[in-house]
């Protein structure tokens, strides 16, 4: 291909569409370091802001998502899908796009409808073990759908799937930065074992309830936390640790850009189980505790978390649970270095190739550009 190739993509909503389309920009750029990659979100979202900090051009359409229920939202609904469709029509004329790309979210729906409705060639990215209504929709209309479980031809094509594994950011891929540097960055203690406590990319309220009902009792069970709290839990775990005895040992932020830093200090981690928290512990090696969020669509965090402590690669926390058995759990993993090894050899058998990588085989295969 000698003309200089235009690759357009779109993910957002929450980190776990943003991050790996920003992974296979990212790998796209080396591959084809003069190719013109451009990002398509949802105004207000936080692709607007996390897209241009990992240094690539983003636009926005006017979209959010259909709610189950009445509310205003839904009756500007029909409106948005129009002026984002009409939106995403000038920007693929304009454009002229290669090849379209979606990692989830709102705006990829409008984008790559209108993209291979041109005859774009286009490739979606399902990383969850049940697929949401945007790539559901799309799945009839793209060329190749990636994703990181077997068994997805119950919800798509099987003549367009291919198992790609779920993409993660190549900083935590290979983690290039050390536990005590990390721990400076931190401004925490290289004595002490490190719990970090990860919501999602918007925090968790059940998790951050319980962490903030028993936090003096996990620090006393001899860890320094790094609590990434999102926004609407912030005020209130800030206020809690700056009254807290404890409040050195404890560090509280509402988004971590640094993940391989926190990755790399931690000793144990506390997450949700969406598909990018599942690969990125997978690929640190670390012991986690899954708490995953009952309301996901088919209970899909579940599934995923299963799918590592079946085998004794993490420990499984019910959501309803967590208040009452938080303390235990963290005191079993501080106090048995059995426990933490067994978990960590276990996530071994877990570990695949670079799932970025084969993701950007499946788009050079699609543009023929071999």
């Amino acid at each position: 291909m000698s003309k200089k190739l235009k690759i357009l993509m779109s993910g957002g909503g929450t980190g776990g569409h943003i991050f790996p389309a920003v992974a296979i920009a990212n790998k796209l750029k080396e591959r084809f370091p003069k190719a013109d990659i451009l990002f398509v979100g949802a105004k207000g979202r936080m692709e607007m802001e996390k897209v241009p900090q990992a240094g690539f051009k983003i636009e926005g359409l006017w979209i959010s998502g259909f709610q189950r229920k009445l509310t205003a939202d839904n009756l500007s609904f029909p409106f948005k899908l129009i002026s984002s469709l009409c939106k995403a029509k000038k920007i693929v004329k304009r454009f002229n796009p290669d090849v379209a790309i979606g990692t989830g979210g709102y705006a990829s729906g409008p984008l790559l409808f209108v993209a291979s409705g041109k005859n774009v060639p286009a490739l979606i990215l399902e990383q969850n073990s049940f697929p949401g209504v945007t790539n559901k929709i799309l799945a009839k209309k793209v060329n190749t759908i990636c994703v990181a479980y077997n068994g997805m031809e119950r919800y798509f094509p099987k003549e367009k799937l291919v198992v790609t594994g779920a993409p993660i950011r190549k900083e935590i891929l290979h983690l290039n930065t050390s536990r005590d540097e990390s721990l400076k960055f931190f401004g925490l203690n290289k004595e002490k074992p490190v719990l970090l406590i990860i919501g999602g990319s918007q925090g968790a309220r059940a998790i951050n309830n319980a962490i903030a009902s028993n936090l003096d009792k996990i620090i006393e069970t001899g860890v320094q936390l790094i609590w990434q709290t999102g926004i609407s839990s912030f005020e209130s775990a800030s206020k809690l640790v700056k009254n807290s005895k404890h409040n050195k040992s404890i560090v509280v932020t509402k988004f971590i850009m640094e993940m391989d830093k926190a990755y790399a200090a931690a000793d144990i981690i506390i997450s949700r189980a969406g598909a990018i928290a599942i690969a990125e512990i997978v690929a640190v090696g670390k012991p986690a505790i899954f708490i995953p969020l009952p309301s996901a669509a088919e209970d899909h965090q579940t599934k995923n978390a299963l799918s590592l402590t079946k085998k004794g690669a993490g420990i499984l926390l019910k959501e309803t649970e967590t208040e009452e058995k938080i303390v235990t759990e963290i005191t079993e993993l501080v106090q048995s270095e059995t426990k933490r090894n067994s978990i960590i050899e276990n996530l071994k058998a877990f570990r695949t190739d670079d799932a970025t990588e084969n993701i950007v085989k499946e788009v050079v295969r699609l543009i023929g550009e071999e």
